[in-house]
Formats: structure tokens, C-alpha cells, sequence
């Protein structure tokens, strides 16, 4: 495995991989290991002109144009900032590609061959070392949204919703066991902080 892996962590609103995220980073660089972190949709230059559109609530997408949006912004991060990365850094990306076939095939429904097809086309011969899968109850997520001051289009959706991505999220996790691993955001954060960076310095 190379000692430069591509990290990413996944889950629904609310359910840590952010904080886990920031808090990784910090770690990697009081070991002085070079590294980037990226977000989705974000990321490079362009990807955060995507990342604004399909955030913002004055819109009203259909669910096909919100995929490909968020297809090209990983388009960009690919060509623009992973591929010249690649094996070189440790990559850090705070959702990828599982988080489109949760939201956008287990939420949404569109199928999944044509999902898989052009997140396969974009990322070639890229591959995941190890996912974070943050897993957290109805009630703490709604608590926590609760308290952010500014709530984007996506944060805004029916518990359904995302009760239905947090279960395909667990069906890709059971699909590719040696590369997830469960984080309980219900638990003690400091718990789920030393786990995350014990299964690290494995890769490392």
C-alpha cells in the first residue's frame, strides 16, 4: 500500500466527518507529512464556483443536473489538484465519490451504472486507501444542524432523505470491509479522534 494514501471520510449533515477531518489534518502536520485536503463539491478554484451553485437554497435543481454539477466539480479536483498529488502527498478529501452513489442512487434514485460510469471515467486508475464512514442518529443530527448559523440546500431535506443515504452508505461500507471503517459520531468525540488516527498510522 503506498505510504501516501487518499483518505476519505464520509456520512450525512451532522455527522462529524468534517470535524474528524480538521482535526486529521492537524495531526498530519505536527508529524510534518505533506498533505492536501480537499472538500466536495470544492476543492480547486473551479469546483468551489460549482460548490456555491449547487449550495445555494434559491435553487431548485433537477436531480440529474445536481449530479452532473457535482460530477464536474470532481472533474476538476481530479485533473486539477489529485492527479498531480496522487502517491506524492497524503490525500485528505472530505467526501468523494461513494458520497454521490449514496446521495444521488440510494437518495435519489437515479441509477446506478450511469453513476458509477462517469465517477469511474473521472477517477481512472485513482484509488481509495481507506474511508471513514461517520454514522449518526436522527436526533443528534437534527440537534447539531440546529446549531450551525447557516444551513445550505442540503441540510434542509426530509429525515427519509437521509435516513435512506446513511443505509446505502452502510451497504457500500459492507461491499469493501478492508477499506471502511465505522466511526459512531454518537459516542465521545475524543474516543472516535483516536481511533481515526490509530487506523492512520497503519497506512503510515
Amino acid at each position: 500500500m503506498s505510504k501516501k494514501p487518499i483518505i476519505v471520510f464520509e456520512g450525512i449533515e451532522g455527522s462529524g466527518k468534517t470535524l474528524h477531518i480538521n482535526h486529521l489534518s492537524s495531526y498530519l502536520k505536527k508529524r510534518k507529512l505533506k498533505f492536501i485536503k480537499l472538500r466536495e463539491p470544492g476543492g480547486s478554484s473551479n469546483s468551489e464556483k460549482i460548490r456555491k451553485l449547487i449550495l445555494n437554497n434559491r435553487v431548485n435543481f433537477n436531480k440529474i443536473t445536481d449530479l452532473l454539477m457535482y460530477l464536474a466539480a470532481r472533474n476538476e479536483n481530479v485533473k486539477n489538484i489529485i492527479n498531480k498529488n496522487y502517491k506524492k502527498k497524503i490525500i485528505l478529501i472530505d467526501r468523494f465519490t461513494d458520497s454521490t452513489l449514496a446521495y444521488q442512487h440510494y437518495g435519489m434514485g437515479i441509477d446506478y451504472k450511469f453513476i458509477n460510469l462517469i465517477n469511474n471515467y473521472i477517477t481512472k486508475k485513482i484509488n481509495v486507501n481507506l474511508t471513514f464512514l461517520n454514522l449518526v442518529s436522527a436526533k443528534n443530527m437534527r440537534t447539531r444542524l440546529l446549531k450551525r448559523k447557516n444551513l445550505n440546500r442540503y441540510d434542509k431535506f426530509k429525515m427519509n432523505f437521509y435516513n435512506k443515504v446513511q443505509k446505502g452508505y452502510i451497504k457500500i461500507a459492507n461491499k469493501n470491509k478492508k477499506k471502511y471503517k465505522i466511526i459512531d459520531s454518537n459516542i465521545n468525540i475524543s474516543v472516535n479522534k483516536n481511533k481515526i488516527i490509530n487506523e492512520v498510522n497503519k497506512l503510515l
